[in-house]
């Protein structure tokens, strides 16, 4: 009895345990909590971008995917890549329909935000309704421009031969000198409401004591806007640019619905550059190298964002 009385722990040796396993628990507790976004982020963005940088590097495809004998090649798929015409094309396309919509979201979104900025009867009522377009899906929104930019039955076509404006339907997304400019304006019709809604954000931010004592030194109201509004602005007008140049070079869904990259590779943005190559041609290895470009171009643009941001903070 003496024995089993000795080895059982004291109770003193018991609450001395406690408090430190109390402060194990508090300072592994917030990591503990971060534990499944760290595993989503792992499994779902650092696994997938390390798999496509190795790719790049290899020769991938439907055999070598199937055997799991994937070579070394070295630099070939980028050289592969780098000399094909069509890459050049698709960057051409992806820079053209990027900065296009960017700077017609930009402008139309914050003439936007400044409308509903102000006190007019309906704002909710109609910020509301410009909403409609960016919780649409994107699917849903390519195939309504579709349906409106055809040339026998669309009604943009109708309404212009109508207004006597044409005489004969337009070809808009089967023309390779329209069909781009047709996706510029679906894609920008979808970006505007994101933009309003952050510059709206921004705007809402700016105290009105701020317009208040412009108008009492006398400043009219473009001197109030260029002077308070545009510099108040920068940091949320580069975080929307930067948002929107992201989101716009990786558009594929849309792109893809209206016009499939054509006529003759006319709307083939880098996007759909990838897909052709990589489950068109079952090159996974060129495809993943096109990828890892795009990749790259976006972290070089969310650098130049990063060093505009923090001098913009410093100023």
């Amino acid at each position: 009895m003496s024995t089993l009385v000795n080895s059982s722990p004291s109770v003193s040796e018991t609450m001395t345990q406690r408090p430190v396993r109390r402060r194990i628990f508090k300072s592994l507790g917030p990591y503990l909590f971060l534990l499944p976004a760290i595993l989503f982020l792992l499994g779902f963005l650092v696994y997938p971008v390390i798999t496509m940088i190795i790719y790049s590097f290899e020769q991938v495809n439907v055999g070598s995917l199937l055997t799991g004998n994937t070579p070394f090649v070295g630099l070939d798929n980028y050289h592969t890549v780098l000399s094909d015409p069509g890459f050049r094309s698709s960057l051409i396309v992806s820079l053209i329909f990027t900065i296009v919509s960017l700077i017609f979201q930009y402008v139309i979104g914050f003439a936007m935000a400044l409308l509903f900025n102000r006190r007019i009867p309906l704002v909710g009522v109609m910020r509301g309704s410009v909403m409609i377009a960016w919780m649409l899906p994107v699917i849903v929104s390519a195939t309504i421009f579709k349906w409106m930019l055809q040339s026998d039955s669309g009604i943009v076509n109708y309404i212009l031969q109508s207004l006597h404006i044409i005489s004969s339907p337009i070809s808009w997304l089967t023309s390779p000198q329209l069909a781009l400019w047709a996706v510029i304006i679906a894609n920008i019709w979808i970006g505007i409401p994101f933009n309003m809604s952050l510059l709206l954000a921004g705007l809402q931010s700016i105290s009105d004591s701020l317009y208040e004592a412009a108008v009492v030194d006398g400043a009219n109201g473009f001197g109030r806007f260029w002077h308070i509004t545009v510099p108040l602005m920068r940091s949320t007008s580069l975080t929307v640019l930067m948002l929107g140049f992201i989101y716009t070079l990786n558009v594929f869904d849309l792109i893809y619905v209206l016009t499939g990259g054509g006529p003759v590779n006319a709307t083939e943005a880098m996007p759909l550059y990838a897909y052709r190559i990589a489950f068109g041609q079952f090159d996974l290895g060129s495809g993943a190298a096109i990828a890892t470009l795009m990749f790259l171009l976006l972290l070089g643009v969310s650098a130049i964002y990063l060093f505009l941001l923090r001098r913009e903070e410093v100023a």
